[in-house]
């Protein structure tokens, strides 16, 4: 199954290169880190096992084994340095070069808090390359384990705290409903349809949807009241979209939200 997860990202981010020129170069850098990535999976799945146990919500945050993590940092970060921009390349080399209690400091601050910016952090890329790192990881806790069910009105991710990285419209009856995904660890809660999910505006008038013919799929779902955003994926237009990569590779979406005023709730593994 997490296989099968992270094969399907790394495939759909190679058709979006091909198909999104504007696009190409960003999905490149995805596909090198997903590749990464999928492989600390895999580490996880044998080392840390298949058992599924059962966490209260919002208390994944509370487990974090650097003994675990820390042997991979080294890698991650050199791969960073190899293929990313040269602002976040020249990150990932100053924290690996940095001293290991830093490393700890930072990465144990973005697990507890989920801060834009830790106060550990010495760079604005640093708090960056916590949530790629450590994604997989939160991933593989999120999937093993047993929770009740989301009442369908938390704001941030039931399990983990973390903010929404996309809105999801699955095909349900002769409609659609939505549900958010978490930035951090993936998982899906159900969520109200007329809802902001950075700040609960309920007046229609004041959520605004944009949409354009080009990506059909796709849309800015903003609110008036917290000019935040969220993009959503429409899964009743296009089957064949992964929500995660979708979301990161349709950047003129972001374009048009950023010069209408609008911040992203969350910004993604490319940063925007």
């Amino acid at each position: 199954m997490t296989n099968g997860k992270w094969a399907a990202r790394l495939e759909r981010a190679a058709d979006l290169a091909s198909e999104h020129t504007f696009a190409a170069e960003a999905l490149r850098f995805y596909i090198r880190i997903t590749e990464y990535q999928q492989t600390l999976a895999s580490f996880f799945d044998t080392r840390c096992g298949a058992a599924r146990k059962f966490r209260a919500p919002g208390t994944l945050r509370q487990e974090l084994d650097l003994s675990v993590l820390l042997p991979h940092l080294g890698p991650f970060l050199s791969l960073v340095e190899s293929c990313a921009p040269s602002a976040l390349a020249q990150s990932a080399r100053e924290l690996r070069e940095g001293a290991a209690t830093h490393q700890e400091e930072i990465l144990t601050e973005f697990w507890r808090a989920d801060a834009d910016a830790p106060s550990a952090a010495v760079s604005p890329a640093e708090p960056l390359l916590c949530r790629i790192f450590l994604q997989p990881y939160a991933e593989y806790l999120a999937e093993h384990t047993e929770h009740p069910p989301f009442d369908g009105t938390s704001l941030r991710c039931p399990l983990c705290s973390g903010k929404p990285q996309a809105g999801i419209l699955r095909p349900e009856g002769d409609g659609a409903k939505r549900w958010l995904l978490c930035s951090l660890c993936a998982s899906e809660w159900e969520f109200r349809r007329i809802v902001c999910p950075a700040c609960g505006e309920e007046d229609a008038q004041k959520l605004a949807v944009y949409t354009t013919g080009d990506i059909g799929h796709m849309r800015v779902e903003a609110c008036d009241t917290c000019r935040h955003y969220i993009k959503t994926v429409d899964l009743t237009q296009n089957g064949r979209a992964v929500p995660v990569v979708d979301e990161l590779a349709m950047i003129p979406l972001d374009l048009w939200a950023t010069e209408h005023g609008y911040r992203k709730i969350q910004t993604n593994v490319l940063g925007l």
